[in-house]
């Protein structure tokens, strides 16, 4: 639902917009904090940096990304967001897909110990 915002170990999000096949998320990631390397069977993500530095993991190839800087993840490739930095990375997230809801994520590793897949 549009503003709603969560709190997880590494950061939070906001859903600043959604509609029928995408949705639009403010992210941020606390300094040296990471999210989980995970998948996804129903969307692609499109990450755009507005601040900070982001080292994202698609597929196990790195790419550092800065403000204004982008990168595609299609469905079913592994990704993972890392804040490397002293200061709050902020990205907005781009969901695209028949569905984008947070059950469609498949954990590969989670330096949380939260379960390992939450895929329906």
């Amino acid at each position: 639902m549009i503003g709603d915002h969560t709190t997880r170990p590494w950061g939070s999000w906001t859903v600043l917009d959604e509609g029928d096949g995408f949705k639009v998320k403010r992210i941020t990631v606390a300094p040296a904090q990471r999210l989980s390397y995970q998948t996804h069977e129903h969307r692609a993500e499109h990450w755009t940096v507005v601040a900070g530095r982001a080292t994202c993991v698609i597929d196990d190839s790195v790419l550092v990304l800065r403000s204004g800087e982008s990168v595609r993840v299609d469905i079913g490739q592994a990704h993972r967001i890392t804040n490397e930095e002293d200061e709050v990375l902020v990205l907005i997230e781009v969901q695209l897909g028949a569905y984008c809801e947070e059950d469609d994520i498949c954990r590969l590793q989670d330096d949380y110990g939260r379960e390992a897949s939450v895929t329906q």
